[in-house]
């Protein structure tokens, strides 16, 4: 159905070389948006981009460390003067670092506030500024987590940042509604990526997630991808500030 497609629109996603950030990046592209992909090492991102191109859609990269929050502004605007305005923003990159609340160290502590909450702010803010000079519409996407509602060991710097998210997507959504920017957060539950391998490769961590999960398995970048289009989409016009949790349902057992 023609409502649910991204023709004529172009996404920008952070994180977009691998894991959830490539599966969203994947989905639109085959949704028929153009794509902008976004991570620090830009091999990477040229091979992502290689392969979304075979759906035929421009797809262009932008290499940038988002921990540098304050250089974000410019590299904004100058990633859409080189590859276009973008009408979609998905914040997708992050980082989970692993301790005790007790442990955890400073610097740990501030780069997870500058990856996973201060950049999306910043680059959100930017996007939005964009949109409303040229009075244009525009969706943004973030990317939650489960530790958006609770929490586990040796997560609380994550589980801060994701908290975090939840607020700052209900801030953004009502403060930029009158500009017809919708803000939406998606909550993914265990997501099997190059990130989560470790645990994956843990039979203990394996046989709880799959007992944990009421569907039985781990989740996946495509999982997590067709949501965002359709929040992204026109289908989803009437919905805003809102935190879906994609998740084989995690949140409604215990």
């Amino acid at each position: 159905m023609d409502i649910f497609r991204l023709d004529g629109r172009r996404a920008l996603v952070t994180g977009g070389s691998k894991g959830i950030g490539f599966g969203i990046a994947r989905a639109m592209a085959q949704a028929g948006a153009d794509i902008v992909l976004t991570a620090r090492n830009a091999e990477e991102l040229e091979r992502a981009a290689a392969e979304l191109r075979r759906s035929g859609r421009t797809v262009g990269i932008a290499p940038c460390d988002l921990r540098e929050t304050e250089k974000l502004p410019a590299w904004f605007e100058a990633a859409a003067q080189q590859h276009g305005r973008p009408d979609i923003l998905v914040n997708a990159a992050g980082i989970t670092p692993r301790s005790p609340a007790h442990e955890t160290s400073l610097s740990d502590w501030n780069e997870a506030i500058a990856l996973n909450l201060t950049a999306v702010f910043v680059i959100s803010q930017a996007f939005a500024r964009d949109c409303i000079a040229r009075k244009r519409r525009g969706r943004i996407i973030n990317i939650a987590s489960l530790m958006t509602a609770a929490a586990r060991r040796t997560t609380a710097a994550y589980a801060a940042t994701k908290g975090g998210i939840g607020q700052l997507t209900k801030g953004m959504a009502v403060d930029w509604a009158d500009d017809g920017i919708l803000v939406n957060a998606i909550s993914p539950d265990f997501i099997a990526t190059t990130l989560t391998e470790p645990l994956r490769n843990n039979p203990d961590f394996d046989a709880w997630v799959k007992k944990r999960c009421p569907l039985g398995r781990w989740g996946t970048p495509e999982d997590i991808g067709w949501p965002a289009v359709f929040l992204a989409s026109s289908a989803a016009d009437y919905i805003t500030g809102q935190i879906v949790f994609v998740d084989g349902g995690w949140m409604a057992t215990f």
